[in-house]
């Protein structure tokens, strides 16, 4: 059974054009071509990227936000109560008002001290200020570098310029060891995003982020085995540019400079709509559609690598509107919000002595818009 379903998915007619197989990819005279065991390293790899940042975001990251003086809000913390925190693990973070009705009898409690302890107890759950920017600090130093490293990878290429020139021999294209490398650490780190959401600064768009990564790693590594190398590097680095600007804002706004923050986001947000909402769709995905079929008949390949690109061009869209809708803000005031991110709830001051909070401020930040 298992050896029957290995063999339909490794079909030739699934990964190739008509008239090739895998045995047409034979190496020879130091020239290589893709395989899928390349690729088998870069699981352990992403696990090394997580290890890495978890000593970057401690020594590197932390004491810089010390020196930028970035301290995190006092949050005040919910009464202990078995009852409530049962149904807050198992049931709702966020109950209904006849849920919490119910509640505030079972604990002999008014409806507003439930109200405030759930309140209470959802913001003890999120991420400290410090923690994003730790987060923010590692992922600009990745964007900034895998940017780096990709145009140094390809600025030398005639297919950067010329896109049409990326199917020059398809299918049977040598690897380069710059695109081995480029590959190999983009999507290492893209398994350490997917390993990772567990503890990472949980925003809204938690569900659009897991097929975003899940739709990169697949995007990834069907590219590499069936050889659309080419077109790979260019998605990558389409997708790196924006988020330098973006990360780098994020830290400022954490810092408290929101002034620089919305210059950063300008930057951000006019690389995000000129590389994804007119190179990438205009450029790149035209030309996967374009192009090869007048070298080949289509294919499974060729069908199910441009509905990918189209996957991610949908997400490229939803995050375009939530960039827009920041901007039309922007228009009338700094940005202090995230469109994705959950921020601290302010407790309501009344005039009883419980309800006499300090108010916390907002926990929110500039999204991460990218495509790893």
């Amino acid at each position: 059974m298992l050896q029957t379903l290995s063999d339909w998915f490794w079909w030739d007619r699934l990964w190739f054009p008509e008239n090739l197989t895998w045995s047409d990819f034979k190496d020879h005279d130091e020239q290589v071509y893709a395989r899928v065991s390349h690729l088998y390293v870069t699981l352990p790899c992403g696990v090394g990227f997580i290890l890495i940042r978890y000593v970057f975001e401690r020594f590197v990251a932390l004491p810089f936000a010390k020196s930028l003086s970035i301290k995190n809000r006092a949050r005040l913390q919910a009464t202990p109560n078995a009852v409530l925190e049962k149904f807050f693990s198992t049931q709702s973070k966020i109950p209904s008002q006849a849920k919490i009705n119910g509640l505030a009898k079972k604990c002999s409690w008014s409806v507003r001290q439930v109200e405030r302890w759930f309140r209470r107890r959802r913001n003890q759950d999120r991420p400290s200020l410090v923690k994003k920017f730790q987060e923010a600090c590692w992922r600009f130093v990745f964007y900034i570098l895998a940017f780096i490293g990709g145009f140094a990878a390809l600025y030398d290429k005639p297919w950067f310029y010329n896109t049409q020139l990326m199917w020059d021999a398809y299918p049977k294209q040598y690897l380069l060891p710059s695109q081995y490398w480029y590959y190999i650490i983009e999507l290492s780190f893209y398994w350490s995003l997917l390993f990772s959401v567990a503890f990472d600064v949980r925003r809204k768009d938690f569900k659009e982020q897991i097929i975003h990564h899940l739709s990169a790693i697949v995007l990834l590594s069907f590219s590499w085995c069936a050889n659309y190398i080419r077109v790979g590097t260019l998605v990558m680095i389409v997708h790196d540019a924006s988020d330098v600007f973006l990360e780098s804002a994020k830290m400022m706004l954490y810092a408290g400079f929101s002034h620089l923050a919305n210059i950063q986001f300008t930057f951000f947000t006019l690389v995000f709509l000129v590389s994804r909402l007119i190179y990438f769709p205009f450029w790149i995905i035209h030309c996967t559609w374009v192009y090869p079929v007048n070298i080949y008949p289509p294919f499974f390949g060729y069908y199910f690598f441009n509905v990918m690109l189209v996957i991610l061009q949908i997400l490229n869209l939803y995050w375009a509107y939530l960039i827009l809708r920041m901007v039309a803000k922007l228009m009338f005031s700094d940005i202090k919000h995230d469109e994705r991110s959950d921020e601290d709830e302010e407790d309501l001051s009344d005039n009883s002595e419980d309800d006499n909070m300090n108010s916390l401020g907002s926990g929110k930040h500039l999204n991460n818009f990218h495509t790893h």
